[in-house]
């Protein structure tokens, strides 16, 4: 009785409120679809490949068939990993150590806290995802710093196995037809009565198995080129060091340095410049990706918060939607918007997410406590009034401050 007691707390401490709680993340079309394409493929190959190669004859039969097993249980590993570890979230309520540092984040209101580098809040979690790659309805989760490595080992192995899989589909077709098909001058016939039987074989191959074969056959290649295709999508990513969201910044921000020839040179900061370093950042022999999530290695020389830009204002601005007093340039390349325009005073800061050749938009960065309550000032403004403001890579301090000090 007290062994089983001892059990009991063992069982409790593994199947906790919170995992049951994450159980739900299964009642979706996502996984539901997912892993009803696992059990058609596995189950398939395992029966054609009874009938295909018995495993108890050869050595070859028993390593096809062990392989088999193993390629079903890898990627149900990952697969459940990806969904269930989770991609790791901003603590609520999650303030910088450096209280300096929360000029250059954005708060959540959601989540009462600053986004961290590279986070980003979940519309479908309801939360601040580290280092977020993309939500993955297939996972019914996020794609994070936590199971980044889980859900690209899913990708690599779920193609593999279906190529495996693929191919004892074709050849228990091709080995079952062989005897059934007679030519004849006009037509082709398949006899699926007159085949041998095999006493060993689970199911007979008849026309149902025959019909289920194909249509595996046809979800496996499916799910080799989809699946293959995002697991390419996700390396390229991850040698460089990036998310699936920071690739899309990154082009953005070229694109529109090279449109409107600003005279900008863009760097990415977490490139580590090798792809074995950048490879090191996701895959461990621990399973445990570096960093804590919130913290983040740099290239040499950039700032660890590159990817927000800001910049001082220098020239006063009234809002006007067309000002004359900016130059020609910026009157008649005024943006046609409803957006707002916002005044500028000489000496703030403004944090600028996009803009064109002679207009920005951003905003205006304001003290904690009007953050807290909800104010937020964003809008357009002349180019011509703002000048980047530049960073000490040690300190993260504005260098002309630096200098005073």
């Amino acid at each position: 009785m007290h062994l089983l007691s001892q059990k009991m707390v063992v069982l409790c401490s593994i199947i906790r409120f919170e995992n049951l709680h994450e159980l739900k993340r299964l009642c979706h079309w996502g996984p539901v679809v997912a892993i009803s394409v696992i059990i058609i493929c596995s189950t398939m190959a395992v029966i054609d490949s009874i009938l295909w190669y018995w495993p108890l004859d050869t050595p070859g039969g028993s390593i096809n068939f062990i392989m088999l097993i193993n390629w079903t249980v890898l990627i149900l590993y990952n697969y459940f990993n990806a969904m269930f570890v989770g991609p790791g979230y901003i603590p609520l309520g999650w303030k910088p150590e450096r209280t300096e540092d929360s000029k250059f984040l954005q708060f959540c209101r959601v989540c009462q806290g600053y986004k961290a580098a590279r986070a980003h809040h979940c519309r479908k979690c309801n939360r601040c995802v580290m280092k977020m790659d993309h939500h993955c309805p297939w996972i019914n989760n996020c794609c994070g710093h936590h199971n980044h490595a889980y859900f690209t080992l899913f990708l690599l192995l779920a193609p593999l196995g279906c190529i495996h899989a693929a191919f004892i589909f074709i050849m228990t077709m091709y080995t079952q037809l062989h005897d059934r098909i007679s030519f004849a001058w006009s037509a082709v016939r398949i006899d699926m009565s007159s085949a041998k039987r095999d006493p060993r074989a689970l199911v007979q191959f008849g026309m149902p198995a025959f019909a289920a074969s194909l249509f595996a056959l046809g979800l496996a290649l499916g799910t080799t080129i989809a699946v293959g295709m995002l697991f390419v999508i996700q390396m390229k990513v991850i040698l460089r060091n990036k998310t699936s969201i920071e690739s899309w910044i990154e082009e953005k921000a070229k694109d529109r340095i090279q449109y409107y020839q600003t005279g900008e040179h863009y760097i990415f900061p977490y490139d580590l410049g090798s792809k074995w370093a950048n490879f090191k950042q996701v895959f461990t022999w621990s399973g445990v990706p570096e960093g804590n999530g919130t913290d983040w290695l740099v290239k040499e020389g950039c700032h660890p918060y590159a990817l927000t830009v800001q910049y001082r204002v220098i020239e006063n601005y009234n809002g006007a939607c067309c000002p004359l007093t900016k130059g020609i340039r910026t009157f008649f390349t005024a943006p046609c918007t409803e957006e707002p325009r916002i005044k500028l005073c000489r000496g703030e800061v403004i944090l600028a997410t996009r803009g064109l050749k002679h207009w920005m938009y951003g905003d205006k960065i304001l003290n904690e406590e009007q953050v807290k309550a909800g104010i937020r000032i964003r809008g357009w403004f002349p180019r011509r009034c703002v000048e980047k403001c530049l960073y000490d890579t040690a300190t993260g301090q504005p260098a002309e401050e630096k200098k005073e000090q």
